[in-house]
């Protein structure tokens, strides 16, 4: 039986690392092969953070970093290969994200950004490499994301049931399956989902990340802060809506502290802005979709076990679970979308969600740029 391998490459508004997972498609749904966590260096990670926001002579440096990054990917599925026995030329394509660092899909011209050079990919690799996803979209009149509402549909939808995919990476985003199959499947990004989180542990304990939530779990909310914090403009959007880190950084958390009355400790802000991740989230499933029975989740958030409680509880009585109960490491669903996504565009068939994006039509994802 001849083989359909695909490898994906995910880079989302975390920055901590590179997930590649080697994908194989034989027998039609998705089967991991192998997974690697490829971390960016340190100086690259800095940069590619910098140049989410407007700074002096971008234009060079985007170009440097789209270069660096690209050998980046590159090595991660290299290094993905090294550890089966599976060669490159098995391999059909790779599906590589990049790495997002300017999102505007509501400015008059709206426009989506993400680096990687996928010419460097497919040279250095020698396999045909799918990316720039998200612009095809955006041209159709949509916002460019989410695009992984698509995969979700096709492996978790389930008739009779009312489900959400809930995915926590540094934005989180919900997937709407509803349980009659003649309902379209909508979603959207509800706001931060370990973002500021992470800038917050970052600042202040040099951490990458608040490890289980322990950090947050030694403070205590303020309902204050949190209320104001809540009521940002983007919450109150209606779908289709989609936002980054271009909107929810450090310097936004800084000016919402800023205007508020009271001094509060580091660890209270952090119990605070796991709060603000897990309501945000909970009005969104509430507001959207109230007869859910269950919300699958799945992304880096779910190692947060405070956050997770607050969920469970937020949510109740539809039942929280995480996308292992289904056959798909929760640590992996992202880049195994996005190799299932390069799969559909070298089908020809499109790849994104109207009802989600806002586009005007289905169209076909992606650039293609081949081996040889």
């Amino acid at each position: 039986m001849s083989t359909d391998y695909y490898i994906g490459l995910m880079s989302g508004t975390s920055m901590d690392a590179i997930d590649a997972v080697l994908v194989d498609f034989t027998n039609g749904t998705p089967t991991l092969i192998q997974t690697l966590s490829h971390p960016i260096p340190d100086e690259l990670r800095s940069e590619c953070h910098a140049l989410c926001q407007p700074g002096d002579n971008e234009i060079d440096r985007m170009g440097k970093a789209d270069s660096l990054l690209a050998d980046e990917f590159a090595d991660a599925a290299l290094q993905l290969l090294s550890k089966t026995r599976i060669t490159t030329d098995a391999i059909t394509a790779i599906g590589s994200h990049g790495q997002t660092i300017r999102h505007r899909p509501v400015d008059n011209i709206p426009f989506t950004l993400q680096i990687g050079d996928a010419n460097r990919i497919a040279e250095k690799t020698g396999i045909t490499t799918v990316a720039d996803f998200r612009r095809r979209d955006m041209a159709a009149g949509g916002q460019g994301a989410p695009l992984v509402p698509a995969f979700h549909a096709a492996l978790l939808r389930e008739a009779g049931h009312a489900r959400v995919i809930l995915n926590i990476g540094g934005i989180a985003n919900i997937t709407i399956l509803p349980a009659d199959p003649e309902v379209a499947v909508t979603g959207f990004d509800t706001g931060p989902g370990n973002v500021l989180m992470d800038i917050w542990v970052q600042k202040h304990t040099q951490e990458f990340f608040d490890e289980n939530g322990q950090w947050a779990a030694s403070g205590e909310v303020n309902k204050g802060l949190l209320n104001q914090l809540l009521s940002d403009e983007y919450f109150g959007l209606l779908p289709p809506k989609t936002t980054g880190r271009e909107t929810f950084n450090l310097l936004w958390l800084e000016q919402q502290l800023s205007t508020y009355e009271k001094e509060l400790t580091a660890e209270d802000i952090q119990a605070t802005l796991c709060e603000l991740t897990a309501i945000s989230i909970s009005l969104a499933i509430r507001n959207h979709c109230p007869d859910a029975e269950e919300v699958i989740v799945c992304g880096g958030g779910t190692r947060n076990g405070l956050l997770m409680q607050r969920l469970q509880a937020h949510l109740k009585p539809a039942e929280v679970k995480i996308t292992d109960d289904f056959g798909l490491p929760a640590d992996w669903v992202e880049a195994t979308a996005f190799a299932w996504l390069a799969r559909e565009t070298l089908a020809h068939r499109p790849g994104n969600l109207p009802a989600v994006t806002g586009a005007h039509h289905p169209v076909i994802l992606g650039g293609i740029y081949l081996a040889t």
